[in-house]
């Protein structure tokens, strides 16, 4: 709270200064992320065992319950892990704490601010980066170490990753605001956590799913961050991973709009 005031207090500072819109927007976004950072920097354990909890244990089951896997079957397992973790942290997580800080009114401090909503909405997307990075970076490792398999690596899983957090960020984001109470906030982002996680092509081919699936399947961009996870670790950036990439952006880009456009900092009674 000692941090959150500081912040805030800095931000009052900052409107008083003349500096130029670059600068104050750069300034309104980086106290703005050192307040989403406050909010999580006393809770790094719990958040990263959480996360990965759940990939984690599906991770292991898949071993110990598939014989004689083929590589890609062992790609599919662990990059669909690591999608479970973004999943849990950037959609799950990230909705309900939005949603708990609105109903609670803790968004009416924002709104006495200076500060733009599209300043606040980014620095919410980058605490779900920062919350489900660590997961991901882990399930990578002990997915490779269980399975004895080694991803293709290049510099393009960085803008592969970030863009893939982001994506689901929005969604969470979205959820968190945009839900009448935490209740349903708290059924509707459960719901969709076992649905994406069984029945989307995350951990199975698309083709394994019945025709109505694999229509949703294309509405959620958890589609097509497992695919380019597969495609990145199997053989390295291809046509596949720009496609998926586009699809990532367009998806972002959609989300931080309708946020952008439906967002209230005060619960509508």
């Amino acid at each position: 709270m000692e941090n959150k005031t500081n912040v805030i207090a800095e931000t009052h500072v900052g409107r008083k200064s003349s500096v130029r819109p670059l600068g104050r927007i750069l300034t309104q976004i980086w106290l703005l992320f050192r307040i989403q950072f406050a909010e999580i920097r006393d809770s790094w354990l719990w958040v990263i065992g959480l996360a990965s909890m759940f990939p984690f244990s599906t991770l292991l089951f898949l071993k110990f319950y598939t014989v004689d896997p083929t590589p890609e079957t062992m790609m599919r397992i662990i990059t669909g892990n690591m999608v479970f973790a973004i999943v849990v942290m950037a959609i799950n997580a990230l909705s309900q704490d939005i949603s708990w800080q609105k109903h609670q009114g803790h968004f009416v401090f924002y709104a006495s601010l200076p500060i733009y909503k599209l300043n606040f909405i980014f620095a919410v997307f980058m605490r779900g980066l920062m919350m489900s990075f660590p997961s991901v970076i882990i399930l990578a490792i002990i997915g490779q170490l269980v399975y004895h398999i080694e991803f293709h690596y290049s510099l393009g899983m960085i803008p592969v990753l970030l863009l893939s957090v982001l994506s689901c960020a929005g969604i969470g984001t979205a959820i968190g605001f945009l839900s009448p109470n935490h209740q349903f906030t708290n059924m509707l982002s459960q719901t969709l956590l076992m649905f994406i996680s069984f029945l989307s092509p995350v951990m199975v081919t698309m083709s394994m799913l019945p025709k109505f699936l694999q229509w949703t399947a294309y509405l959620f961009p958890t589609t097509y961050v497992a695919e380019a996870f597969r495609q990145l670790a199997l053989q390295g950036w291809t046509s596949e991973v720009t496609k998926n990439v586009l699809f990532l952006i367009g998806y972002m880009v959609l989300s931080f709009l309708v946020i952008l456009k439906s967002v209230q900092w005060r619960v509508e009674q």
